[in-house]
């Protein structure tokens, strides 16, 4: 008998027996999509480092959230440009705050749609830091009030789920507190548990106008090359009560994301952030890949890497197309 030869290219012969054998599958529900919302009415100005993406009044918000929600996206994450900014970012946890008013409009006007509030200050301090700031210097405790009174507040309005971003220590416990003395023991939190001081969250902080005043975020945000530290903040908030984890950014972290999910039985999420996005669409807008197949592939990557949930500005395209 001749020597037989393992071939692997018999299930690669077509797309059907591609798609019977395929391992990772990407569907719509897997998303969450990123929204900005901003003052006015009829607004909606495209954010120019991230063709597609804009700053959207509530009107226009409750139409792009409708729009997503009929090609299969449950869910959004809310982002506020309020009119005013102050030194506590006050904004955020008063009940006529951008976010709060957004947050009733989608949920009495778009059926079914999961609404996930993003808590932090920096898009309504003066400052553009993620808390109190005394002598130029981030304050842990006092800034756990603050987001523990916004977490309220957009529990209030409606918001089905709650996602802390800020990175300070301590703040899931402090939130969770605050959700279940206030009546809210129901709310889940999402909490971006592996937040990294990151290059790629560039085009975030135009669209959002957070870009810090002084400084940056590396006190708070995590150090890109540490992995333990990362497995240690994870198991931190889980302790603290947290229901569901993000890794921010996606792509450069995929082996801490692959970790964490050996290591943790909770829902994990990653969001594929403004830089990622704003490299593809750059690229492609130069002819230089095919951006349709490199969103497919990145948001492959993600979930084969161990996201549940895939946090994307690519979540109503690709919706679209599944």
């Amino acid at each position: 008998m001749k020597n037989l030869i393992n071939r692997p290219r018999r299930l690669r012969r077509s797309e059907s027996i591609r798609a019977l054998v395929r391992e990772t599958h990407v569907s719509a529900d897997d998303f969450i999509y990123p929204l900005f919302v901003c003052e006015g009415e009829a607004v909606r100005r495209e954010i120019s480092s991230m063709p597609g993406q804009y700053n959207l009044s509530i009107d226009e918000l409750v139409k792009e959230a409708s729009e997503a929600r009929q090609l299969g996206v449950r869910s959004v994450i809310l982002f506020g440009l309020p009119k005013e900014k102050d030194a506590q970012g006050t904004d955020a946890f008063t009940d006529q705050g951008i976010v709060q008013r957004a947050i009733r409009a989608l949920k009495q006007e778009v059926k079914d749609l999961i609404v996930v509030a993003d808590n932090c200050l920096c898009e309504y301090t003066d400052h553009g830091h993620c808390g109190v700031v005394q002598d130029n210097e981030v304050l842990n405790d006092p800034t756990l009030d603050l987001l523990a009174k916004a977490a309220v507040e957009q529990a209030k309005a409606g918001a089905d789920i709650i996602a802390p971003s800020n990175m300070m220590d301590g703040f899931v416990g402090a939130i969770r507190q605050a959700l279940d003395e206030n009546g809210f023991t129901h709310i889940p939190i999402l909490s971006y548990a592996i937040k990294y001081a990151s290059g790629f969250y560039g085009p975030f902080r135009e669209a959002a106008g957070s870009t810090p005043q002084f400084g940056d975020r590396r006190s708070y945000q995590m150090d890109p090359a540490n992995r333990r530290e990362a497995m240690r903040e994870a198991m931190l908030d889980i302790e603290q009560g947290a229901d569901m984890l993000i890794v921010k950014p996606a792509l450069a972290y995929l082996d801490v994301l692959s970790n964490l999910r050996e290591r943790c039985d909770l829902p994990l999420a990653a969001y594929q952030v403004s830089g990622e996005y704003a490299m593809i669409k750059a690229a492609a807008r130069l002819g230089w890949l095919d951006e349709n197949r490199i969103m497919w592939e990145t948001l492959t990557a993600i979930k084969r890497a161990g996201a549940d949930l895939i946090l994307t500005y690519y979540a109503k395209e690709a919706a679209r197309q599944l």
